[in-house]
C-alpha cells in the first residue's frame, strides 16, 4: 500500500441511493426502530443524533470504534452529532451479564470523562452547519434530587418491562443478582435521550445491539413524555468467523489510547485478520467504497498470500486512530525487522513497542550476546548459542556476529535495545538495563 494513500478521504459512497442503504451494505444495522421511517429520516433534512460512551475505563476500545465511525458516517451525510460521555452513568456502569461492577471514585470518573471526550472529538468535525457538540449527562443529573427523579422520570417506567431487558434478566438469573443501582441504569440512559430531545431536538440514538434495552428505554420515554416518535439503531456485535472474540489481542482489549495499545500492536492486530473476516472489517472500519472493497475481496480470493486486504485494513484503521505518521513508523520498523533494513534509523519508541511483542529480556550492557540469546529464549543453552554463532546463524541489529566474547553493549542502538536474530526468521530483543532510548 502506498504511503500516500494510508488514509483515504473520509466520505460516504455515492453509489448508494441513501446513507441507510450504505449502512445496511456495510452490515452496520443489526436492529432498529421503524426501518422505513429511518430511511426517510436519514435521507431528508439534517437531524440531530447521539451516541453515549461511559467512562468505565481510561480509554475507548475497538468496540467503541464501530460507534465512532458510524457517527462520522452520519455526519458526512449532513446530520448533526452529539457525542455524550456519561459523567453520571459512568459512576454506575451498565449491568454486565454476570456480576456487579466495581464503582469507581468520582475523581477517577471525572478524569476518564476528560480522556474519553478527547478521544471522541478526534473522530468528528466541529466545523460547519452540522458541527458536532460534546455533552455530559452529569450536567442534567447532578442537581436532580431523588424525589424529582422518582416523580418526574421513574413514574414513566414499568418494572415488568424493565425486568424483561436482556441485561437485567441475565443478572436476575445469575448467582450475583442485580443491585437497584445497576437496575436503574436504563432509566438514566432513557433520561439522557429525553433531555437531548428537549434541548437539541435529538431524534436518533445509536449504540451496540447489546445495549438495545437501554436504547429503547430512551425511545419509549420520549414517546410517553413528549408524545413523539424517536429512533434507535443497534449495530451488530463484531465476532470472528472462527468463533473467537473480536477486539482482543493476547487476551487483552485493543484500546484506542496509544499508551495502552501501541500503534505497532494496533497495526499487528489488524494485520492478523483472517481471510474470512477481512472484507467485513473493511466495510465496518474504513471509508473505502464498494468498488475498492470488492476489488480487495477478489484479490484475497486470487492471491491470499499477498494479504493486500489485511495490509490495507491495518494501515487505514491504525492511521485513523493514531495518524499517518505513526503508521509510517510502524511499517518502517516492520521492514527493518523482517526485511533486514537499517534499524538505527528507526523511531526509538516505535522500535521498542515492536520488540516488546516478541521474546525479549532486560540485560546489563556487559551481558554476552550468547547469554542474551539464552535469556530471550532464542537458544536453550550457552553451548547451543555458541554453536549457532559458529555456524554463522546469529545476527545483532541485522549484522552477523561470530565472536562468542561479544557483549550486548557493543551493539546497543540509540533506542537502548539490541535486536537478536537466530537464523533467518527467529527474532528476540535485549533491552539494555538503565537505557530507556529515544
Amino acid at each position: 500500500m502506498s504511503e500516500s494513500v494510508l488514509l483515504p478521504d473520509q466520505r460516504n459512497d455515492p453509489s448508494f441511493p441513501s446513507i441507510w442503504d450504505e449502512l445496511v451494505w456495510r452490515g452496520l444495522i443489526h436492529v432498529s426502530t421503524d426501518e422505513t421511517a429511518l430511511r426517510e429520516l436519514l435521507s431528508g433534512d439534517p437531524i440531530t443524533y447521539y451516541c453515549g460512551f461511559d467512562p468505565t475505563a481510561p480509554s475507548l476500545h475497538l468496540g467503541n470504534l464501530v460507534q465512532l465511525l458510524l457517527m462520522r458516517r452520519l455526519q458526512l451525510a449532513g446530520h448533526r452529532p452529539l457525542g455524550l460521555v456519561g459523567g453520571s452513568t459512568g459512576l454506575i456502569g451498565d449491568p454486565r451479564p454476570t456480576a456487579e461492577r466495581t464503582l469507581n471514585t468520582r475523581e477517577t470518573v471525572a478524569e476518564w470523562v476528560s480522556r474519553l471526550q478527547a478521544q471522541v472529538e478526534r473522530f468528528l468535525s466541529f466545523d460547519g452547519d452540522n458541527a458536532a457538540r460534546m455533552v455530559n449527562n452529569l450536567d442534567w443529573t447532578a442537581q436532580l434530587s431523588a424525589i424529582d427523579f422518582l416523580r418526574d422520570v421513574g413514574k414513566y417506567f414499568r418494572v415488568g418491562t424493565m425486568l424483561k431487558k436482556d441485561a437485567v434478566s441475565a443478572r436476575l438469573n445469575s448467582d450475583a443478582g442485580i443491585s437497584y443501582t445497576e437496575f436503574s441504569y436504563q432509566i438514566l440512559q432513557g433520561y439522557d435521550f429525553l433531555q437531548l430531545h428537549r434541548e437539541f431536538g435529538c431524534v436518533l440514538q445509536t449504540g451496540g445491539s447489546d445495549q438495545w434495552g437501554n436504547l429503547t428505554s430512551g425511545t419509549d420515554l420520549v414517546h410517553r413524555v413528549e408524545g413523539r416518535s424517536v429512533h434507535a439503531i443497534g449495530t451488530p456485535l463484531i465476532t470472528n468467523s472462527d468463533g473467537t472474540k473480536f477486539g482482543k489481542s493476547e487476551g487483552n482489549a485493543v484500546w484506542l489510547d496509544g499508551e495502552l495499545t501501541s500503534p505497532w500492536a494496533m497495526y499487528q492486530f489488524w494485520l492478523g485478520t483472517g481471510d474470512a473476516d477481512v472484507i467485513d472489517r473493511l466495510k465496518v472500519f474504513t471509508f473505502l467504497d464498494r468498488v475498492e472493497i470488492e476489488r480487495l475481496g477478489q484479490a484475497t480470493a486470487d492471491a491470499p498470500f499477498r494479504r493486500e486486504a489485511q495490509k490495507t485494513l491495518a494501515a487505514i484503521v491504525t492511521a485513523t486512530v493514531h495518524g499517518e505518521d505513526a503508521v509510517r513508523k510502524v511499517i518502517a520498523a516492520a521492514d527493518a525487522l523482517f526485511g533486514g533494513g537499517e534499524l538505527g534509523e528507526l523511531d526509538g519508541a516505535t522500535l521498542r513497542d515492536a520488540l516488546a511483542e516478541i521474546p525479549h529480556a532486560t540485560v546489563p550492557a556487559e551481558t554476552l550476546v550468547i547469554q542474551a540469546l539464552v535469556d530471550t529464549g532464542l537458544t536453550g543453552s550457552l553451548s547451543d548459542a555458541r554453536r549457532a554463532m559458529s555456524q554463522g546463524g546469529v545476527q545483532v541489529n541485522n549484522v552477523k556476529v561470530d565472536d562468542p566474547a561479544a557483549i550486548v553493549g557493543q551493539h546497543v542502538l540509540p533506542s537502548g535495545v539490541a535486536v537478536l536474530r537466530r537464523g533467518k526468521k527467529t527474532l528476540g530483543a535485549a533491552f539494555v538495563d538503565g537505557v530507556s532510548g529515544a
